[in-house]
């Protein structure tokens, strides 16, 4: 049960990152969910490295959503995403 709901988030992550990231339109659900679980692991570590604390479900979804966008950044830098 807990994968669905890791699976289920992750997209749900992943699609607001696209969106604010402006490629929602190149990205399909499998993208949503990687870019969704890697993004939202990724934002909690570098909150944790600046020494931010995610306290609170609000927090929580924001620093997912910010990682999420970073990963999609760093992958259109490195031109998978155009």
């Amino acid at each position: 049960m807990e994968w669905l709901v890791t699976i289920v988030v992750g997209g749900i992550i992943g699609w607001l990152g696209s969106l604010a990231m402006k490629t929602d339109a190149q990205m399909g659900i499998l993208a949503n969910v990687v870019v969704g679980i890697i993004g939202s692991s990724l934002g909690f570590w570098l909150a944790g490295v600046l020494g931010l604390a995610a306290s609170g479900p609000v927090l929580r979804w924001v620093v997912a959503v910010v990682g999420a966008a970073v990963l999609i950044g760093l992958l259109k830098v490195l031109g998978i995403f155009k």
